[in-house]
């Protein structure tokens, strides 16, 4: 069985490969353990929404019932924004996902496992995970995935409560291609700014499409990651945002919270922090990644 037919697809999906329109993967784990309900049914619909709208058509990776999947609707939806038994799965937990039989949300590192398996080139979330301020060794999966898959991914920077530099110095090491797309600063999530500069910068989705091409063209193995702020309406003071870091790091030493554990413990502070403006900064960071994911599919999609 090739890795493609492992994949299961919605109809919505397989129609999109018979015609040859653009898709655009999304991840689940967003929906299913990184936002509160309701906002995870609204970040689905403004996600789904902005990537239509661009061309393209929206597939939502998962494990659904131990099948890796590719498009999440109906039912399952429903089941995933319930999070009703709905485990987070990362890239070396799909394998153990599809023996027992479960349902996974898929984290930026298991998207992007599925996503190459399936053959999309395209996918948009919020901000990838990286280096962890504390302890510095811990690194994020989606680090090492992005070095191995040939994808396009927008993202909003590295998550704010993230060792930003050095998590730029592990995408260079890992020799992923990092573009700010219409700025020359990489954005820290909820911040349209860092203080960090992009070793390189695209104005237009023709530009990214045309970056990608000559990586993939020289067979490069990695992503080429589009750092695209969030709006500037929505985007919170790099200050503000610095000091809810260091308050929820702070509780988070106190309560002894590790592993897996500290990204949405830290998240859920800033969220505190700032008296939820965080959470409609995330909302809108998704909602223009998806769009501008979207239009990056369609201009691959175009002859070169």
């Amino acid at each position: 069985m090739s890795a493609l037919r492992a994949i299961r697809e919605t109809a919505e999906v397989a129609a999109a490969r018979r015609d040859r329109r653009p898709l655009v993967a999304l991840e689940s784990s967003v929906l299913a353990q990184g936002l509160p309900i309701p906002a995870n049914r609204e970040a689905e619909r403004r996600m789904r929404r902005a990537v239509e709208q661009a061309g393209a058509v929206p597939a939502i990776t998962a494990v659904l019932r131990g099948e890796p999947a590719l498009g999440l609707n109906g039912a399952d939806l429903e089941r995933f924004l319930a999070r009703d038994g709905v485990r987070k799965v990362s890239a070396r937990d799909i394998a153990v996902a599809m023996v027992a039989g479960a349902d996974g949300a898929t984290t930026v590192a298991a998207t992007l496992a599925i996503a190459v398996a399936a053959g999309v080139r395209v996918f948009a979330t919020g901000g990838i995970g990286g280096v962890h301020r504390e302890p510095p060794f811990d690194e994020s999966a989606d680090l090492a995935e992005l070095a191995r898959s040939p994808m396009v991914v927008v993202c909003a920077g590295a998550k704010s409560i993230l060792d930003l530099p050095g998590t730029l110095e592990r995408l260079e090491s890992y020799g992923v291609t990092v573009l700010g797309y219409r700025t020359d600063e990489f954005p820290g999530f909820f911040t349209t700014r860092s203080g960090l500069p992009v070793p390189a910068r695209a104005d237009t989705a023709a530009e990214v499409a045309a970056v990608a091409r000559a990586a993939w063209a020289i067979g490069r193995p990695g992503a080429v990651l589009v750092t695209n702020p969030p709006p500037a309406a929505h985007a919170l003071d790099p200050a503000e945002v610095a000091s809810a870091v260091d308050e929820a790091l702070a509780r988070a030493r106190e309560a002894g919270v590790r592993g897996a554990a500290i990204t949405p413990f830290l998240l859920a502070g800033v969220e505190r922090a700032t008296g939820g403006r965080s959470l409609q900064t995330n909302l809108a960071l998704l909602e223009t990644n998806a769009a501008l994911a979207g239009a990056i599919a369609v201009a691959l999609a175009a002859p070169p």
